[in-house]
């Protein structure tokens, strides 16, 4: 019985058999042929893969934002919660 990659067999035996197959195949994992080591090129290779890279964290983002720039996003985010108040 072929089982794709999230599904699970409901009949116990299967499900045994799968869970074994699963434990003790050999999968090798996909690692990146190039893995950048300078700040700059990490910084360059995680925003070439998108979401991977995480977002900028709120400290950061305050720090780098002038007082008028959080005045302004302040003020939006005050706009938005009392909006349908």
């Amino acid at each position: 019985m072929t089982v794709g990659k999230g599904k699970r067999p409901r009949d116990p035996n299967q499900l045994a058999k799968w869970i074994v197959e699963q434990s003790t195949s050999e999968k090798q994992e996909e690692t990146p042929s190039e893995i950048p080591s300078t700040p700059a090129d990490i910084s360059a290779y995680m925003a070439s893969i998108g979401r991977k890279g995480g977002q900028i964290g709120g400290k950061r983002r305050l720090k780098t934002m002038t007082k008028e720039q959080r005045r302004k996003v302040a003020a939006k985010a005050a706009k938005a919660r009392w909006k349908n108040r």
